[in-house]
């Protein structure tokens, strides 16, 4: 069986848009005033509290004292001191800057090493704290 012709719909004529009165301009709405009274106020974080094991003074050993001092520190302050001491020696690798470069008192101190990665460096001065 042929398939028969369909026969398109008639469309409606299109209607023109009427043409829109002026709009009236709105003035420009004022952000709803916030409540003032919440019911439960979101509780603020605390400072950070540091951890006492951080914080405990270490006596260093012989060699760790000649570098940073006999008194009793701190991990992190033991830390810092090392740092203080690298950056005034200028013994950070210039090419690699996260090798230490050992002189003569950090190289007793690295056990012999004459350079040192920085992510070592904490574990090594650990083994020097007591």
């Amino acid at each position: 069986m042929p398939a028969k012709p369909k026969k398109a719909a008639k469309k409606a004529p299109a209607k023109k848009a009427a043409p829109k009165k002026a709009a009236k301009k709105a003035a420009p709405k004022k952000a709803a005033p916030k409540k003032a009274a919440k019911k439960a106020a979101p509780k603020k974080k605390s400072a950070r509290k540091p951890n006492a094991a951080f914080m405990a003074p270490l006596t260093p050993s012989a060699t760790l004292g000649e570098v940073i001092g006999a008194k009793p520190v701190a991990r992190t302050e033991a830390i810092k001191k090392i740092w203080d001491y690298i950056k005034k020696n200028k013994l950070q690798d210039a090419t690699n800057k996260r090798n230490i470069n050992a002189d003569s008192k950090l190289k007793a101190l690295f056990d012999g090493k004459s350079q040192v990665s920085m992510f070592d460096l904490a574990k090594i001065i650990n083994k020097h704290l007591k």
